[in-house]
């Protein structure tokens, strides 16, 4: 494998919907380069990038895959992305990789959900960019109505470079509009070869039309191009070719291409205008002006090898086995066996240069997001930020005793996919996955099992309610205990009122005359607060109330701390049935985004689960819904709203606060705590 320059090295992004066609033209780009000796296909899951157990039996990806072609003297990175979103970490992480992206779509579906959602994360990093219309060769295969459609839903800065020949079974080539020759195709077509002819009768007005938007186009993006142009001179393909990357990389013209990567159709003149009008890594500014600076973007996990960082190195050389600094970490690390991925399998090369994508097995220290540098320069780059979770489940283990490979488990995968997080929380008593839908659950419960030999389940987050009073009440907690030899006697009064929400809670120490001695007043008021942890109405913690502890009573010999202690746990018990408890359920803001013809069944499933909406408002192509929640009603809501909207809806939520549960609710909720104590 050679060594290549900074020069002649293209970092590309390929992203856009699920089932558009990435991972097929990422195969189909290194085949016919010739990096790849097998042009594999998803249904055989002998693609290159999409390899893992569970991405050949869903037939999708799950991971960013890496692969390289080799073109014109030049080494293309492709990094290959899922389209679902619940996998766009994985997305975000390979634009944050790369210098520019191809944005793949049907050529049946056109722009969908996950083409906007990369769209727009592309514009958040002004990243230069491609559009590749796909699947040509597929029924209902319609490119007039994908380019509108882009226009439209995209950019008005769309600008066609190629149109096929037909569509669907009659799809047999493409018009290359910077030479305005047809690149005929025939059935068999191994490796993209075709014959170029001129462009058939029937095409030739459609054609005309489209060269000549092509011209003006690009002449419009320069003065003096311009004015060549409306004096009626012709150009050279190469001129054009340096006006379109100039207008590519300034973000003003986006390119659009055409083919099937399942017949290998358009490859080779995609792989030619890859290498023509998309940055090189050299005319990329580097986020740091240091001597040596790369950054770990994934970690992924393999039998017999362990953990495998891929990195992006933007300054500097590494030779194999060269020393860095983990800044993050503050640790060295050796780069033994430097290699590059072609999907699954890596091939050693004896150095990497500045803007190369690489890859290291075995490092100690070295997790997702560190940054790689020189000990006498070192630097922290900004961390990739992750999309937030948005959906929410308990995990628990089928079999007793595997709680700890668990954890160890769920640590590892969240090396691998940063997009998830875990946690245990000891008031619910549960392990909780927090991520980005049911999918997202499904896929890491699988690897647990194939990985760590972990069998576990999803089951339903307990919810975190609150109790609290209505009402004021007043009362005795006595404790008195005589069983020969010394005794306990604790003995006090108590008044318990209710306190606005969110104000806590508050002891009020009213003893006048010693009734209680003041040492022993703080172990009242432990006391209380223990009984008030367990609850009233179903068991949680009591909050947002007063006690007043106004009298009682003390013996010389048989009183000490714990007595009052027991008194105080007495007392709250007896005072707080009388104080009109209540149950608390917490509500969460929901922000859910939806497309404006099933905006009525999104608002009436809000509205099924008792849900409050606040308003709904445009926002670009979708309507933006304002609603408040009960927590408890939004488990599998992401699998609901996937389905109501097809896939085009997505939502986000925060805590918004206590109010009292509904008298069914409350009933429910304290039938499940009295059947959970029977058990």
């Amino acid at each position: 494998m050679r060594v290549y320059g900074s020069d002649a090295i293209r970092n590309v992004a390929f992203v856009g919907h699920g089932g558009s066609g990435k991972t097929t033209l990422v195969d189909a780009l290194a085949f016919v380069s010739g990096a790849s000796r097998r042009h594999g296909n998803i249904k055989d899951g002998t693609t290159l990038t999409d390899y893992t157990p569970d991405e050949i039996s869903r037939q999708h990806s799950i991971s960013l895959g890496l692969a390289y072609a080799e073109w014109m003297d030049t080494k293309l990175n492709l990094l290959d992305t899922p389209g679902y979103l619940d996998f766009f970490g994985e997305a975000v992480t390979a634009l944050h990789a790369a210098d520019a992206a191809v944005v793949v779509l049907s050529g049946v579906a056109g722009v969908e959900v996950g083409t906007e959602k990369v769209w727009e994360e592309c514009d958040r990093l002004h990243l230069p960019r491609l559009l590749f219309v796909g699947q040509m060769d597929k029924e209902n295969a319609d490119f007039e109505r994908v380019f509108n459609d882009v226009k439209e839903h995209l950019t008005p800065k769309v600008l066609p470079v190629e149109v096929p020949l037909g569509g669907g079974k009659d799809f047999g080539g493409i018009v290359n509009l910077f030479s305005g020759k047809a690149h005929r195709y025939t059935p068999g077509t191994k490796s993209g070869e075709y014959e170029e002819v001129d462009v058939p009768e029937q095409y030739r007005a459609e054609v005309a039309t489209y060269r000549e938007m092509l011209i003006e186009t690009v002449a419009s993006t320069d003065d003096a191009l311009i004015e060549r142009y409306l004096g009626g001179e012709e150009f050279p393909a190469s001129e054009v070719t340096a006006a379109l990357k100039k207008a590519v990389l300034d973000g003003a013209i986006v390119p659009l291409f055409v083919g099937s990567a399942e017949q290998t159709f358009g490859m080779r003149a995609l792989l030619t205008k890859m290498v023509e009008l998309l940055p090189s890594a050299a005319e990329v500014p580097p986020p740091a002006d240091v001597p040596l600076v790369g950054r770990v973007f994934k970690t992924t996990s393999e039998p017999h090898v362990g953990d495998v960082t891929l990195f992006r190195l933007y300054t500097g050389t590494l030779k194999s086995g060269a020393d860095v600094w983990n800044a993050e970490h503050e640790v060295a690390e050796k780069l033994n066996h430097l290699s590059i991925q072609q999907g699954r399998e890596r091939t050693e090369v004896p150095e990497l240069h500045a803007g190369d994508i690489g890859s290291v097995a075995k490092l100690r220290d070295t997790h997702t997001g560190d940054t790689f540098c020189l000990r006498d320069t070192p630097i922290r780059l900004s961390p990739i930020p992750f999309p937030e979770a948005v959906a929410s489940a308990a995990v628990v283990v089928k079999q007793r005793g595997e709680e700890d490979k668990l954890a160890a488990g769920l640590h590892k995968l969240h090396e691998e996919d940063p997009t998830f997080h875990f946690e245990y929380n000891s008031e619910l008593r549960q392990t909780l996955l927090h991520g980005m839908g049911e999918r997202h659950f499904e896929i890491l419960l699988g690897r647990l099992t194939q990985k760590y030999g972990v069998h576990a389940d999803l089951e339903r987050p307990r919810i975190a309610y609150r109790e609290t009073f209505k009402g004021k009440a007043e009362g005795q907690g006595k404790h008195k205990k005589q069983s020969g030899g010394r005794g306990q006697y604790g003995d006090c009064w108590i008044r318990i009122a209710p306190k606005p929400r969110g104000t806590g809670y508050e002891f009020v120490d009213k003893i006048v005359g010693g009734v209680i001695p003041n040492k022993y007043i703080p172990a009242v008021d432990r006391g209380i607060q223990e009984s008030a942890e367990r609850g009233v109405v179903a068991g949680y913690p009591v909050v947002d109330f007063r006690v007043e502890c106004f009298d009682g009573s003390y013996h010389d010999v048989d009183s000490n701390e714990m007595s009052f202690k027991m008194a105080g746990i007495l007392a709250f018990r007896n005072v707080a049935e009388e104080a009109r408890p209540v149950l608390l359920e917490p509500l969460a803001d929901l922000e859910v985004w939806t497309p404006e013809d099933v905006l009525g069944d999104v608002m009436g499933d809000l509205s099924a689960r008792r849900g409050q909406i606040l308003g709904t408002e445009i926002d670009g192509r979708l309507t933006k819904v304002r609603a408040v929640v009960p927590e408890s009603e939004l488990y599998r809501y992401s699998t609901t709203l996937y389905s109501i909207t097809h896939g085009r809806g997505t939502y986000r939520h925060s805590f918004h606060g206590y109010v009292e549960a509904p008298p069914d609710v409350a009933a429910r909720v304290a039938k499940e705590h009295e059947e959970e104590k029977g058990h």
